[in-house]
């Protein structure tokens, strides 16, 4: 394993932004306000942008926070920006994905290493600009290979534009839209390139805004395309160099997919509180979750939460600690967050019942507008099936990190210890392929090992030794199937699907356990396991191994602490870990 340490710098002032951007929103949630349940209910009715709640955003200076230090913005983490569209999201997933396309839009610019192309993009977004990323067409859907738009050298310099892209997220609001075009007949990984279009110097007759799309769920988004009519593009908008279109973006898609899980923890936020919050109100017979049912549901609810957010605060820290094995690391949050948490929303729909399905402009409405918003998460950047691919096509990489015990251990270290400081984000060592495996689930041995020795000195229970022993456990066996797959390209067999669903929740129940031991080792007295527990419990349960009903029974502690603080329901998994980082009646 890797022991060299990283040069850090302090811990980032700017993560106190996430509690200023929470308190706002919290007041802007009040009757004739932008955020209001009534206002976005209304804009949901109508299918209508969010434009007031964007201004507040901007208002507040969130763009800044998309923009990189370095290039004039806010100097924030990775972690602290998802957070910020966490936060977001908790209160509407319309106005994060429409608000937040700008940070989605402008990453290929921040990884591409031009200085001035960065500044001058920085420029333009701290000052209002909105930014939309336009990949997809009409005809191929996520087959980027395929794409039919085109940009070929103009006679006097520059290139021409032609084409339609649809299905595009801010395509006719955003001024700036960065462009996957065709540049070479042939086609293949080197025959795409990207450029970063500017509507302003376009004349009219070269482009053209496609209808809004009507879509499930973020109804008001601006989900429509955009077509070009030979626009002529000046030489400066080439991102990066001809050819180099595909890789920038499958770069680009280790920063979107862990902002997508982001957006999407926000809105299992969301869905649990008002579940919870249902649940608890008094009817015939007393309040819902007095049933036992009923509280070990929202037990189970909570700690698939719980587990999902150990994966997103991981994948965001790795952004800066083990950037070089996003690839693997970012294709596990996408694939299993979004799927965490719609598994999520559909427990909590049976408990509420006809309830969780009513319209807008009844009081229980918000379940269903959740319910319908967060399915268009798990579409973005990639489907959980695309993702998966992209992990299965790693496996021989992660399982020969495996078996021979190597990892980054300073960069999982910081990974996994949220209050520690990050190193700066390197942009060049991201990889299109991981660069040595799976730190977080090849670490996994150590960290059992590390945990067993607590339970022998007495600072961590017997129980919760066994229970990370069985995951362990599985995560041996899983490793020995994934290294006997054998496919070809675009042939992978259906069992490696199966396989990489298992090797997520190992990715999430080692994310769990880790954070819980950099916990652990800064504390002066035994932490909390409660929160452990239960991610583990849930993990196995996942995984199709029995659990017993004594281990078990924490779900209820869950449910209970869920339902015991309704004014302060989960706002990440950093209120369990230590005091200091506790919202006002969280439990731990």
């Amino acid at each position: 394993m890797t022991t060299a340490s990283p040069t850090t710098r302090t811990h980032d002032p700017a993560a106190g932004a996430v509690e200023r951007l929470t308190r706002l929103l919290d007041e802007l949630t009040g009757p004739g306000l932008p955020f209001s349940p009534e206002a976005l209910a209304a804009l949901d009715r109508a299918e209508a942008y969010p434009v007031e709640a964007c201004q507040a955003l901007d208002a507040f200076g969130l763009r800044r926070f998309y923009v990189p230090a370095e290039h004039g913005g806010a100097p924030a983490d990775f972690d602290v920006v998802m957070r910020l569209l966490r936060a977001v999201s908790r209160i509407d997933l319309t106005v994060a994905a429409s608000h937040g396309k700008t940070y989605l839009g402008a990453v290929a610019t921040w990884i591409t290493g031009d200085a001035e192309a960065a500044r001058l993009l920085g420029r333009r977004i701290s000052a209002g600009a909105v930014v939309s990323c336009a990949l997809t067409e009409r005809h191929h859907g996520s087959d980027l290979l395929a794409g039919e738009v085109v940009a070929r050298p103009a006679p006097g310099g520059g290139w021409l534009l032609s084409g339609e892209k649809w299905l595009i997220n801010s395509a006719t609001r955003a001024g700036l839209v960065t462009v996957l075009a065709r540049t070479d007949d042939e086609g293949g990984p080197r025959g795409f390139s990207l450029f970063l279009v500017d509507k302003a110097l376009l004349a009219l007759e070269h482009f053209t805004h496609l209808p809004k799309v009507p879509t499930y769920g973020i109804r008001g988004a601006d989900i429509s395309g955009i077509a070009f009519h030979d626009a002529p593009l000046p030489e400066e908008a080439l991102i990066g160099r001809p050819g180099e279109g595909v890789e920038i973006i499958v770069k680009a898609l280790h920063l979107t997919r862990t902002g997508c899980a982001a957006m999407s923890l926000g809105a299992g936020d969301h869905a649990l509180a008002l579940a919870a919050q249902f649940a608890a109100q008094e009817a015939d017979g007393g309040p819902l979750a007095e049933n036992p049912y009923v509280r070990r549901e929202l037990g189970e609810a909570a700690a698939g939460l719980l587990l999902a957010d150990a994966t997103g605060l991981v994948a965001a820290r790795s952004l800066h600690a083990l950037t070089g094995e996003m690839s693997v690391v970012s294709a596990v949050a996408k694939a299993y967050v979004p799927t965490e948490v719609d598994d999520l929303i559909a427990r909590l729909l049976h408990l509420l019942g006809p309830y969780g399905l009513l319209g807008t402009g009844d009081p229980h409405s918000g379940f269903a507008k959740v319910e319908r918003d967060h399915r268009i998460i798990g579409i973005f950047d990639g489907s959980s099936l695309v993702n998966r691919n992209a992990l299965i096509e790693q496996f021989p990489r992660i399982t020969r990190g495996y078996a021979k015990g190597r990892w980054d251990a300073a960069g999982l270290a910081e990974a996994t210890s949220p209050h520690a400081p990050l190193r700066p984000f390197r942009p060049r060592a991201l990889g299109l392929v991981s660069s040595g495996g799976c730190s977080v689930v090849a670490g996994l041995p150590a960290a059992v090992a590390e945990l067993r020795a607590l339970a022998v000195r007495g600072h961590a229970s017997a129980a919760l030794a066994a229970l990370a022993g069985r995951v362990l456990g599985v995560a041996d066996r899983l490793h020995e199937d994934m290294a006997a797959i054998r496919f070809s390209p675009r042939a992978v067999p259906g069992h490696a699907f199966e396989l990489a669903e298992r090797y997520e929740l190992c990715f999430a129940a080692a994310s769990a356990l880790h954070l819980w031991l950099r916990a652990a080792a800064r504390a002066e007295r035994p932490i909390p396991e409660t929160w452990l527990l239960g991610c583990l419990v849930r993990a196995l349960t996942d995984l199709d191994e029995p659990v017993d009903d004594a281990d078990r029974v924490v779900l209820d502690d869950l449910a209970d602490a869920v339902l015991s603080h309704l004014s302060a329901p989960f706002r990440s998994l950093l209120d369990h870990m230590e005091p200091t980082f506790r919202q006002e009646g969280t439990a731990s």
